[in-house]
């Protein structure tokens, strides 16, 4: 088994060949099958809090009471249901056909394998889900989200140990952020040291995902890899002062990084014998929600720019002149080695636009587009930022805040008022700024 070896899938594939595509987002997995025109073939979903209640998840996460800000997801839960998807489409798609396998996850979360953890991944018995298998594969329970808000004081050790916020921007792509791997892995070293030293290996979401299913430890991609403040953007390597900065014997914890494109290794014996797929099935190493948003939509010009509406709300695009700043992220793009990533990411998305459908418009998104109709362009000046998590961009507490611009005419800044938010009737909250 090749990790991370870069190859290309080999050409010609057979007649027939299918393509089995994941994305572990934060409140859900989904499955898609494609043939070799594109055609979907069979599509589900696995919606974690419905369908898996037993891990105690609301929107695919669990907010810690004790800690304010502290947000994880249980590892477990995302193994559980990929068994359960994989059985669920199993009837509808002939795995033998599968040529190979990949897929995309929610970004930053970070997974921390315990002692022996590689050893059970090789030797997966298939007369077992996954689940119970690995119940105790895991030196942490749960793992810190992308929701995190909780390693402020570790950025700020992060950015001063690497000559400040915007040097640690230039080097690795952003700077500091609370969401941000480097900082979750400080903080579980400095907070819970004994959870460190019992980890054996560090995957992102995606490479965990990635490894369940080629039965070892897969790489972290280069792409989703620039998230973690550890990576150079430049050589797309780890950057040892930004290792040491961070907690120590870190390089051995976190492994080598691949490219986004490259196989992370053939489908383990579980899948080939639990599921009938075939054994040379490759595994195309995941990577991020947000870059293969990008590689999906085919951007790939300097200047091509989307946006997307998901439970965080990205805008992205492609440049060939990185300038790292103190806002947004540079990542490697995943398609193209020779330009990169641009991207802007806010929290408050969908669970936050739910939230205000439920509070205004009766649970119902018809009913949000009624009252939606009903209201004025521009919205006689009245402007709502609803952030029912703490906000990245800007950095903002949680709170409603809505304001009445004075004047909607061109020239100098209109003067704003903050209004009490039972001055807005119900068709004003549409569409809230988030």
């Amino acid at each position: 088994m090749a990790y991370g070896d870069g190859c290309s899938l080999p050409l010609p594939l057979p007649d027939g060949s299918l393509f089995l595509g994941f994305d572990c987002s934060t409140q859900s997995l989904k499955a898609t099958v494609l043939d070799a025109s594109l055609a979907i073939v069979a599509h589900d979903a696995v919606h974690f809090d419905s369908e898996l209640p037993h891990y105690g998840t609301e929107g695919g996460v669990r907010r810690d009471a004790a800690e304010p800000g502290r947000i994880v997801s249980p590892p477990l839960m995302w193994a559980e249901a990929l068994d359960l998807l994989l059985r669920r489409l199993k009837p509808r798609v002939d795995y033998g056909r599968v040529a190979a396998v990949s897929g995309s996850a929610q970004q930053h979360g970070s997974v921390y394998w315990g002692r022996g953890a590689g050893a059970a991944l090789a030797s997966l018995d298939p007369a077992w889900g996954l689940a119970p298998q690995l119940a105790g594969a895991f030196a942490a329970p749960e793992s810190p989200v992308w929701m995190d808000s909780s390693t402020t004081a570790q950025c700020r050790e992060v950015e001063a140990a690497l000559g400040g916020a915007l040097a640690l921007a230039r080097m690795t792509g952003c700077r500091a952020h609370e969401r941000c791997t480097g900082p979750q892995i400080r903080k579980m070293f400095q907070m819970r040291r004994g959870i460190y030293d019992g980890t054996e290996r560090i995957s992102l979401v995606s490479s965990f995902m990635a490894s369940l299913l080629i039965g070892g430890y897969a790489c972290i991609d280069q792409t989703d890899g620039a998230g973690m403040n550890l990576m150079d953007i430049e050589t797309r390597q780890l950057r040892q002062d930004a290792l040491e900065a961070t907690a120590p014997d870190l390089d051995v914890k976190i492994g080598k990084l691949a490219p986004a494109h490259a196989i992370a290794g053939t489908l383990a014996p579980y899948f080939v014998q639990r599921f009938q797929f075939t054994s040379n099935c490759l595994v195309v190493q995941w990577s991020g929600d947000n870059p293969n948003s990008l590689a999906g939509l085919t951007l790939s010009n300097p200047g091509d720019l989307a946006i997307s509406l998901g439970t965080s709300d990205t805008v992205f695009g492609v440049t060939d002149v990185p300038e790292p700043s103190l806002d947004g992220n540079i990542l490697p793009n995943p398609v193209d080695p020779s330009t990169y990533m641009v991207m802007l990411c806010y929290k408050n998305g969908s669970l936050t636009r739910e939230d205000i459908r439920d509070r205004y418009a009766e649970k119902s998104w018809d009913v949000f587009n009624n009252l939606l109709e009903q209201t004025d362009p521009l919205n006689g000046g009245k402007l709502g930022f609803y952030y029912k998590e703490h906000e990245i961009l800007p950095p903002l507490p949680v709170g409603f805040h809505r304001y009445i611009v004075d004047t909607l005419t061109s020239g100098p800044l209109a003067e704003t008022k903050e209004r009490q938010k039972d001055e807005f009737d119900p068709p004003s909250e549409f569409p809230p700024v988030v």
